[in-house]
């Protein structure tokens, strides 16, 4: 229950600086992401209220899992995210902590201008409760474009592991046309951490639907063979927005 409260605490402080619906967002319910970023004064919250996950270890129960953004300045975006983890017949944890910040290096299609968009991120994986001591680092750049048929993403990450290994991932993003009510969207994801057998090969499918402006809710199946055992995950989450000016 601590990480579900720990992560409670910070939305709940998120939620109380804040105030009108924006229409900028972040990218649920993907492990890459998109070369966009909340504009100045302006918070994104990323939500999952409760997925699941199924694998040869047994059942995950993912409760909640929060992704924090905040524009601090024109092009940069803060970002603080981390999940609760409950294994059957064992105590929860908080994992996937981490603080980074992201620019957008290159303006383009999603920023109302031509060519491809791109950022990049940065920054500090942080330990977690009862679970990842120690810290780590990583670096990921990020390429995007938009066009009328819909969009598509490309993140490439290295980071430096809690374990002080080395860690590489690739991951791509297609999702339908950005005017449409509720889209469809795929990811495929490849990740490798060197100096052990670790190898994570996974393909996404999924819905957004974007309610209103400034609230869309996601629903999306992740197929991965983990070491080439198989895991399946159920994600379900919303992506709200609200400014502080």
């Amino acid at each position: 229950m601590l990480a579900a409260r720990s992560l409670g605490l910070l939305l709940l402080t998120s939620l109380m600086t804040v105030g009108g619906p924006q229409a900028a967002f972040a990218y649920r319910p993907f492990d890459s992401t998109d070369p966009a970023v909340a504009e100045p004064g302006e918070v994104e919250i990323e939500l999952s209220p409760v997925s699941f996950r199924q694998s040869e270890s047994g059942q995950t129960w993912i409760a909640p899992q929060l992704r924090f953004d905040y524009g601090v300045a024109p092009n940069w975006e803060l970002v603080i995210e981390g999940q609760g983890e409950f294994h059957r017949g064992s105590k929860g944890v908080m994992v996937d902590n981490a603080v980074f910040l992201k620019t957008v290096v290159r303006e383009g299609t999603l920023q109302e201008q031509t060519g491809p968009s791109i950022a990049i991120e940065f920054g500090t994986l942080l330990p977690g409760i009862n679970d990842e001591a120690g810290f780590g680092a990583e670096l990921a750049g990020i390429i995007g474009n938009q066009w009328s048929w819909g969009a598509i993403h490309f993140t490439a990450a290295a980071t430096l592991t809690r374990d002080n290994r080395g860690e590489m991932f690739l991951g791509s993003i297609i999702e339908g046309p950005s005017d449409w009510t509720v889209r469809p969207v795929a990811e495929i994801v490849y990740e490798r951490e060197f100096g052990t057998s670790t190898e994570v090969v996974a393909a996404l499918a999924g819905v957004i639907w974007e309610a209103r402006e400034g609230l869309a809710f996601d629903f999306a199946v992740r197929q991965a063979a983990v070491d080439g055992e198989p895991e399946t995950e159920i994600r379900i989450g919303l992506t709200f927005a609200f400014s502080t000016r």
